[in-house]
């Protein structure tokens, strides 16, 4: 019998959410379904993502997300997006009936358009509007299994075998989010900018250690600058992007939770550039954490880049719509332009 992955949390006797849980858990066990969280009070951590994720069969979003919600959703579509075998075959389901994903979904499809998410989401994330409409989904999804996203891995190398600690003078480390597959060339431009601005500034670059896109650029040009550049990276991504030359050291990991986890426990400050949903899921990660007062995350600041583009359209305008109401206000900064960035880093740093 088949396992679905229910989301959400009951939060006591008067959430009304419970009365769609009900439903959802009625119709789930009819159409043959075992439920994992049917209580809703499992809690997901960077550590236990991805055993969670392989031991479920499928996975149904319930209305009104919060930011872990968000974060388990987005992350489910990266997996999708990168080939990860755990979830090959397994279909996932959100339930909107209250539009309170819209938010979540408009980030999305900004990236869609701005050229960092080649997927139709939602071709991956089906969107449910009745809880009848989420059996049907996933008896659908189950005959037709998930859509190929079109990716093909590249290469196959070894990782490289680096472990240079970081230099005397070093003032701290700066991890760059950022995506991997954004050719357009200022955008690759900005990126090795800012590589050459934090090797000027003598703060190291941490990455995910791609060689494509705006990340292999930011790697570049902290290399090309003499600057200390680490990064993390997992093996099946590795087959889809390469690996960048020239890294200081370099921290091979199985799965992109536990991936993250050492990035964020090497840096000292955060830089989110344009990138894609990858990226998302990453500064969600580090908004959690900020909430749970996790110690990775203590005083350690996040900037977002909200580059603008010709037409005066902000990169992350959804994503900090998404976030207001959902963050205070220190959770993070917003920088608009390029020169912005190091100073607001280097403040924290100081």
């Amino acid at each position: 019998m088949s396992t679905v992955r229910l989301s959400g949390t009951v939060l006591g006797e008067g959430d009304p959410s419970r009365v769609v849980r009900a439903k959802l858990l009625y119709l789930l066990y009819n159409a043959g379904w075992n439920i994992y969280n049917s209580n809703g009070d499992q809690r997901i951590t960077l550590s236990n993502i991805e055993k969670k994720i392989i031991e479920s069969d499928a996975f149904v979003f319930t209305p009104n997300p919060s930011l872990e919600d968000m974060f388990k959703a987005v992350s489910i579509f990266v997996g999708y997006q990168t080939l990860d075998r755990h979830l090959a075959g397994k279909p996932t389901v959100i339930l909107n009936s209250d539009s309170s994903w819209n938010y979540f979904f408009a980030v999305i499809s900004h990236l869609n358009r701005m050229g960092t998410v080649k997927q139709d989401y939602r071709e991956f994330l089906l969107a449910a509007d009745t809880p009848e409409t989420v059996i049907e989904c996933l008896e659908s999804a189950r005959s037709n299994g998930v859509p190929d996203p079109g990716r093909e891995r590249i290469e196959s190398e070894m990782p490289p075998v680096a472990d240079i600690p970081p230099p005397p003078g070093n003032r701290g480390n700066v991890c760059v989010f950022c995506s991997a597959s954004l050719e357009d060339p200022s955008y690759l431009e900005d990126g090795e900018t800012l590589g050459r601005l934090l090797a000027l500034n003598q703060l190291g670059c941490v990455s995910g250690a791609g060689k494509c896109g705006i990340m292999g650029a930011v790697v570049r040009g902290t290399v090309q600058a003499g600057g200390w550049a680490a990064g993390s990276n997992v093996p099946h991504i590795i087959e889809l992007e390469g690996l960048p030359e020239g890294l200081s050291r370099f921290w091979l990991r199985p799965d992109i939770y536990t991936r993250m986890e050492v990035m964020i426990e090497n840096s000292d400050a955060f830089v989110i550039f344009p990138g894609g949903a990858g990226t998302f899921q990453e500064l969600l990660a580090l908004m959690i954490f900020k909430h749970q007062k996790n110690p990775l995350m203590e005083g350690k600041p996040v900037v977002i880049f909200n580059r603008r583009n010709p037409s005066g359209v902000g990169f992350w305008d959804p994503l900090i719509d998404l976030l207001d109401g959902l963050c205070v206000p220190g959770d993070f900064v917003v920088a608009h332009t390029l020169n912005d960035v190091i100073p607001y880093v280097s403040k924290s740093l100081a």
